[in-house]
């Protein structure tokens, strides 16, 4: 295993084992790379990378104004310092956001792409929505722990207190100035991929009681992304790949192997 931080500032952590084509991690908003573990912990015998997104963790942000472009070229920058050629993708939240612009500009490096818990046209009222929590991290500059309410069943956070601790901790550790530059990118998220240039095959998957990610907007997903399939976890919310991991790990697992 080996963690490092790229020459542009993004921290990794990196387990290469024989397999070629590593297994890539990208987080959500607000979070960082350890809330893959339980995948890192499943996975530990693949070659798996995960990482700091832009701002994020140990990763820099030395800019004001932000697009998905630059987190793909983020991607495509750690990559080639750790010279590997291709790779497959698992996104989370805006993880999957910048996994489907990555896929829509360097397909060529993809082998897989999983999109977990991912947004696609919301409503009117999911809008309002995110626009007022936004307005509310603005405000006072800290994010909000109801969130993890919306991330895990009651009966979870019941029984795993450490999780909630854990997760909770790290929102409390945000560089709120950089959050809010991140965040805003995914609140006015207008779903203006190409989709025609994701061309590698892809699964889809969400929690059954996700309220940000639904159902309906994973269905949809996979009628416009062309070779893709489509999971829903069940009794799984929004970090459905912590509470609901086996299953997630499990579909993870025979969707790469379909894959190698």
């Amino acid at each position: 295993m080996t963690t490092g931080t790229t020459e542009t500032g993004t921290y990794y952590f990196y387990n290469k084992k024989e397999q070629d084509i590593p297994i890539v991690f990208i987080h959500g908003v607000g979070l960082t790379y350890e809330i893959w573990q339980p995948q890192l912990e499943f996975f530990k015998n693949y070659s798996t990378l995960s990482y700091d997104i832009l701002g994020h963790g140990k990763s820099s942000l030395n800019k004001d104004n932000i697009t998905f472009d630059d987190f793909s070229d983020q991607l495509i920058d750690l990559i080639d310092h750790l010279k590997i050629k291709k790779i497959h993708v698992v996104g989370f939240s805006i993880g999957s956001l910048i996994a489907r612009n990555f896929a829509t500009k360097f397909s060529d490096r993809l082998k897989s792409l999983t999109l977990l818990c991912s947004i696609y046209k919301r409503s009117e009222e999911q809008q309002k929505i995110v626009n007022q929590r936004f307005e509310q991290a603005k405000k006072e500059l800290k994010l909000s722990k109801q969130a993890l309410k919306r991330w895990f069943t009651d009966k979870y956070l019941e029984n795993n207190p450490s999780i909630y601790e854990k997760i909770s901790n790290i929102l409390s550790s945000n560089n709120m100035k950089n959050f809010l530059k991140v965040y805003e990118l995914f609140v006015n998220h207008k779903n203006d991929e190409n989709f025609d240039k994701i061309n590698v095959n892809t699964l889809i998957m969400t929690g059954e009681f996700d309220i940000g990610s639904t159902v309906e907007m994973s269905n949809e997903l996979n009628k416009i992304i062309t070779n893709s399939q489509l999971k829903i976890i069940k009794d799984g919310k929004h970090l459905c790949g912590i509470e609901c991991a086996n299953d997630v790990n499990l579909s993870i697992k025979n969707f790469v192997e379909e894959n190698e």
